[in-house]
């Protein structure tokens, strides 16, 4: 559940912020399926990628595991 949980808070912090799906792969260091896959919550985000993508995004690590808006 807190996989799925994560993979839709990044993808609210991604479409929110206007930045591709592909964008925020090269961000991180993976491919566009890789963020496809987490944001489904079918594939698990390592420690070192979710803090890549909170650089890019502009949020603090734990606010991907918030359950407010």
């Amino acid at each position: 559940p807190m996989d799925v949980h994560v993979g839709k808070r990044i993808r609210q912090a991604r479409e929110s912020s206007g930045v591709s799906q592909t964008t925020l792969g090269e961000a991180v260091g993976v491919t566009f399926q890789m963020i496809q896959k987490v944001e489904r919550g079918s594939n698990r985000i390592s420690a070192g990628h979710l803090h890549a993508a909170a650089v890019a995004l502009g949020k603090d690590v734990g606010w991907f595991f918030n359950k407010g808006a």
